[in-house]
């Protein structure tokens, strides 16, 4: 390989293999640690979904050159954060005097290292070599000296200036909107970032963070009423409040009991990217659940998601906004809480026309019941017209939430003409 870059990947304290990236060929190499495949631990960490084979030899990955992937096998492209801007990377390309094209796929997975969402973990390989013609010692210094400095913020309590003060020293969590890792700790309040401890002595958020006043409604509020709204009708999501109603808080569901926890999307477990319409559809998201063989309540959990997001217009479900879950006691998947369930649009503007992310029934627009139904007759969904109902109802529970924080009422009269009449 031209940079002969090598990194470890960890789950659970085990090494489960290693990977290796070609960058003039674009290619990444994947190797199953020969004593993890003995020891039958964890049999199920990847499911046999068509990307990693159960077996000792070196796997080769070619087919994921997209945006999404950047040529890493999908269920660790996962452990990317979407976007690079956060100060810790920033810090060490300024250290490095070099621009993001530089920065090989194997350096930003060691800029990750034990940091990440989920419990996938990277650590430099052991056999890489001196003449290797990067650096990896040089990321982690760098982190080392960052962390320290994160060590060193710490706040007494969970307000607007206290978060402000942590995000402007940067976090793990990625995504288009100012979202930070915080941890609260359950006795004293104090917070620190939240990319430091799994600790069962914290509680610990990823917090989307309201930094503009000037557009007049706050989006982590809207999206708060439809947590309060999805948690009113039985869906299953974390525990969530407003911090100075404007801040929207949700507990972590990848750190549980003092435990990371392993976590993959629809599209690191599949490689169908998130991106693409090509595999982009409800069937397949049932399909996925039925061949991970998660209980049949997860299947009508996952029914009334689609519902919800088809009554109240969030048309941004994508592939990327649907997980699951690993159990190691079991060895077995489980769908994850929901989230990322909120209104995908922007209230102030008008739209002649939105295209759903996810197909239901093969259409993207214009969902009707019956095209409803047809996904819960194919999945044995019981009382499905009953669910259908429910959620229908619950718009009025939306609008008194929503009333009842100040949201404008010119935001919340945008909001419910996109509501959908089924």
């Amino acid at each position: 390989m031209a940079k002969n870059d090598i990194i470890s990947v960890f789950c659970f304290d085990q090494e489960i293999g290693r990977l290796g990236f070609d960058e003039n060929q674009q290619k990444s190499f994947f190797q199953y640690n020969p004593e993890f495949l003995q020891s039958e631990h964890f049999h199920n960490l990847f499911p046999s979904t068509g990307i990693f084979k159960r077996t000792p030899h070196v796997q080769v990955f070619s087919q994921f050159n997209s945006e999404t992937f950047r040529g890493l096998p999908p269920m660790i492209a996962d452990s990317l954060p979407d976007v690079f801007g956060n100060i810790i990377f920033k810090k060490w390309m300024e250290a490095a005097n070099k621009e993001f094209s530089q920065i090989s796929i194997i350096e930003q997975l060691a800029y990750v290292a034990d940091r990440g969402m989920g419990a996938l973990e990277y650590r430099p390989s052991k056999e890489l070599p001196q003449s290797s013609s990067i650096d990896l010692t040089e990321i982690i210094a760098v982190l080392k000296e960052v962390l320290q400095a994160k060590d060193e913020q710490q706040e007494t309590k969970l307000n607007h200036e206290s978060l402000l003060n942590i995000f402007k020293i940067g976090s793990s969590a990625g995504g288009a909107r100012p979202k930070i890792l915080i941890s609260e700790h359950k006795t004293s309040g104090e917070i620190i970032p939240g990319d430091l401890t799994y600790s069962s002595e914290f509680n610990h958020y990823l917090i989307k963070l309201h930094l503009d006043d000037e557009l007049g409604y706050s989006r982590e509020v809207v999206e708060f009423c439809y947590y309060l709204t999805a948690k009113h009708i039985g869906i299953n999501m974390m525990p969530s409040k407003l911090i100075e109603q404007k801040h929207f808080a949700t507990l972590r569901f990848d750190r549980q009991n003092g435990e990371k926890q392993h976590v993959l999307t629809a599209t690191g477990l599949t490689g169908w990217d998130y991106q693409s319409p090509r595999n982009s559809s409800y069937e397949n998201l049932f399909e996925l659940a039925l061949f991970l063989k998660v209980p049949h309540r997860d299947l009508e959990e996952l029914f009334k998601r689609m519902v919800f997001n088809v009554v109240f217009f969030n048309s941004d479900d994508h592939l990327k906004n649907h997980s699951f879950i690993y159990h190691k006691n079991q060895d077995s998947w489980r769908i994850s809480p929901a989230y990322d369930i909120t209104y995908s649009l922007n209230p102030l503007l008008n739209y002649t026309r939105t295209s759903r992310a996810l197909s239901i029934n093969g259409k993207r627009i214009d969902i009707t019941l019956a095209d409803l139904l047809t996904i819960a007759d194919s999945y044995t969904i019981k009382n499905a017209k009953n669910v259908v109902q429910e959620i229908q109802d619950s718009k009025s529970y939306w609008i008194d939430q929503a009333q009842q924080l100040n949201l404008p009422p010119r935001i919340i009269q945008s909001i419910c003409k996109d509501f959908v009449r089924l």
